[in-house]
């Protein structure tokens, strides 16, 4: 028979649920990420296939865009809501019911020739990705013992770096070889494969009990909650802006046949990122946050500065992808640990959010390329990143403490 010992909650408000052991329960864990991969490429998949996907439902490049768009639409005006109605439902439940919604609209996307249906499909994977982006962290925390939650955290957030810098490459290499609809179809393919992996590995967890749900709206009251959904909204806005239009940015320094090797470069230092985040999150959440908005700064002062040395252009995408890496993990945890018992309302109202500033970043990034010249968008990430450090190093005693709460070095 196998030990279990407690999750600790150091606020003393989630329900006590049995660990395996003391160590990370890498199956589950795994499981999560691969659910977080599924989400994140769902997103970004259509932005490789958009001539095609144009060209075959009958709309120009920058209508098929908007396929992106509806998505992120549908996940910042759902995941509020869905998130308390849905909050009383069995954790396990509502995760194979969000990665069966991906499979159905992966699926739909994939036989459509109808724009407006491939729409209608988009925005229901964008609700999915609502709810699945508010419980995933959640759930890596309570899995997992204390000690560990920053990196168990970390582990499910890989699948973010993972999907960007190989599975849009992937996906687009697939589409190109074969049909971009085989694309979306492997996507449901491998939501299926989640939905198995789930059902077999990840524990289940309760919902929260009804008094808590009533008050699940009240999370913006909570301490520490609105700094960081604050540095949320501005950060991502920020790195959307000049990420969306990454191509036409290297475009106009004359490297747009290297934009598969500068996103390779930025994904795998992304990926460097988020384990530095794995293995010191715990004790150092706030200077991790501080690090990843002064690194993703330099790379734009690089590139704003610098950018007519291609070596110091691919060195730029290297200190984006080490300071972007970490940042989801970083801010999923700052505000479940501010949220306290009101941590599934916190995640998603970063949820909504975090699609809401991927919108409008790529709103502001196209009327900054339109109006001012490809040039003028890193010094717009420099710009909208002075208010992140601003509100991060002053939410000292909430949103970003000195010492995050629970951590050994607290508790010592």
């Amino acid at each position: 028979m196998s030990t279990r010992s407690p999750v600790h909650d150091p606020s003393g408000t989630l329900p006590q649920q049995p660990v395996r052991g003391n160590g990370l329960p890498l199956s589950a864990l795994l499981a999560l990420a691969t659910a977080v991969f599924v989400t994140s490429l769902t997103e970004t998949l259509p932005a490789g296939v958009l001539p095609a996907l144009g060209a075959d439902l009958g709309v120009g490049e920058s209508a098929a865009g908007q396929a992106v768009t509806v998505y992120a639409v549908g996940t910042a005006l759902t995941a509020i809501p869905l998130t308390a109605a849905t909050a009383a439902w069995r954790r396990k439940r509502l995760l194979l019911s969000a990665t069966g919604a991906f499979a159905v609209a992966n699926t739909v996307t994939a036989v459509s020739s109808s724009y407006p249906l491939t729409l209608a499909a988009r925005f229901l994977a964008g609700v999915a990705a609502g709810l699945a982006w508010a419980l995933l962290a959640g759930y890596a925390r309570r899995l997992t013992p204390v000690h560990l939650q920053g990196r168990a955290i970390a582990i499910v957030m890989t699948g973010i770096p993972v999907a960007l810098s190989l599975g849009v490459p992937a996906g687009t290499f697939l589409a190109g070889a074969t049909d971009w609809r085989v694309a979306f179809l492997a996507m449901t393919a491998l939501a299926l494969v989640v939905i198995g992996w789930t059902a077999a590995a990840v524990p289940d967890l309760p919902g929260q009990p009804p008094e808590r749900r009533e008050r699940v709206l009240g999370a913006l009251a909570v301490p520490g909650v609105v700094p960081v959904l604050f540095v949320t909204l501005v950060f991502v806005l920020a790195h959307t802006v000049l990420y969306a239009y990454v191509a036409s940015y290297l475009d106009h320094l004359g490297m747009g046949g290297s934009t598969d090797l500068v996103l390779l470069v930025f994904g795998v230092a992304s990926l460097a990122g988020i384990w530095v985040t794995g293995a010191l999150i715990h004790r150092r959440l706030r200077v991790l946050t501080v690090a990843g908005a002064v690194l993703v700064a330099a790379a734009a002062a690089v590139l704003g500065l610098l950018s007519d040395v291609p070596a110091l252009v691919y060195a730029a995408a290297a200190l984006w992808g080490l300071g972007w890496g970490g940042v989801p993990t970083l801010l999923q945890t700052a505000v479940g640990d501010a949220g306290g018992e009101r941590a599934d309302a916190a995640q998603a109202a970063l949820v909504t959010l975090w699609n809401a500033a991927m919108a409008g970043g790529g709103v502001l990034g196209g009327v900054l390329l339109d109006s001012a010249g490809a040039a003028s968008l890193p010094w717009s990430v420099l710009v909208l990143l002075a208010p992140v450090l601003a509100v991060v190093l002053g939410a000292r005693a909430h949103g970003f403490p000195a010492k995050r709460h629970g951590s050994p070095a607290e508790r010592a």
